[in-house]
């Protein structure tokens, strides 16, 4: 061998310190898939593998006569000519063009004076308005259910004292509305808790800058803190897309109450639940869940297309 190839090889061949550095890169590499593995597991086995079951389900029919059979797209081609599941879409859609822009307000308002620095119990106004939310939802569907009973409800009792009829909370024209009352009285404090870390987080150079040029608190509110609050309150509305059309523990519970009024399928949730586990129709209530969550991305893609669309005029 030549002297010239000998040192093309060790030109070409790495140094010990090089190739000491290369498995170091794979030893990081591999802890960091350790690392990850725990959730991918976890992720893998409570979501990808129960989505394909169901979606495998949905496209199945359980009949009389020939048992389980193969059956494509017939459970969506019948969920979408389903009138149940219809109207419990458009009552979901409903109460969220109502119930949303009511708390979403308050919330705003109660995160705007919560940073002003005006109240003097700052600390137990922020932590009364977010106690509701660490209330379960059952819980707290059972404690307006009782102060909505017309014959044993605080509420009704008032009202025969003051010789007043009862209030008709859990009547057909009204049930929308109070589920609305306990939605908004439960996440309030949820959202106010997210809109208040986001003013934290703007910066005082701002304030001073208005303060400078004379702005008072409702001019600094309305020009500095609420346009920079655009984010937080994109990221509230798509978490209140996604509870509004999966509004379920609520409408269940006062059913009870009211059973005719709420019907299994007054929310599209609901209705999936009935479907499944009262009527035992299991792969059509996959398909209705697929097409519930269908609906959810639409929205929520809807919602952001609008948002980013104005920001950007």
């Amino acid at each position: 061998m030549s002297v010239n190839t000998t040192e093309r090889l060790g030109a070409q061949a790495p140094s010990r310190g090089e190739a000491r550095r290369q498995r170091r890169r794979v030893g990081h590499a591999s802890t960091g898939y350790l690392f990850v593995a725990p959730f991918l597991l976890v992720f893998v086995a409570m979501l990808v593998l129960p989505l394909a079951y169901a979606a495998y389900l949905s496209l199945f029919q359980e009949r009389l006569i020939g048992g389980t059979v193969f059956a494509g797209l017939d459970n969506y081609t019948r969920a979408l000519t389903d009138p149940r599941l219809l109207h419990g879409v458009g009552r979901v859609a409903l109460f969220f063009l109502i119930q949303v822009p009511i708390m979403l307000v308050v919330a705003l308002l109660a995160a705007l004076a919560i940073d002003s620095g005006l109240l003097r119990v700052a600390k137990v106004f922020r932590l009364g308005i977010f106690l509701p939310y660490a209330v379960p939802s059952v819980v707290a569907a059972l404690m307006w259910g009782y102060l909505y009973g017309p014959d044993f409800g605080p509420f009704a009792q008032l009202a025969d004292k003051a010789g007043l009829s009862a209030p008709k909370f859990l009547t057909s024209d009204w049930m929308l509305g109070s589920l609305a009352n306990i939605v908004t009285w439960e996440f309030t404090g949820y959202n106010m808790i997210i809109l208040y870390a986001a003013l934290r987080a703007v910066p005082h150079d701002l304030y001073e800058a208005a303060a400078v040029d004379g702005a008072g608190a409702i001019r600094t509110a309305w020009s500095i803190k609420i346009p920079a609050l655009r984010p937080a309150l994109l990221v509230c509305v798509i978490f209140s897309v996604i509870g509004s059309f999966q509004l379920f523990n609520e409408p269940q519970l006062m059913q009870r109450l009211a059973p005719s009024v709420i019907d299994s399928g007054y929310t599209p949730n609901l209705y999936g639940y009935s479907l499944a586990f009262t009527g035992q129709e299991v792969n059509y209530a996959a398909a209705v869940s697929f097409l519930l969550g269908a609906v959810i991305v639409v929205a929520s893609y809807a919602v952001l297309f609008i948002t980013t669309r104005r920001s950007r005029s």
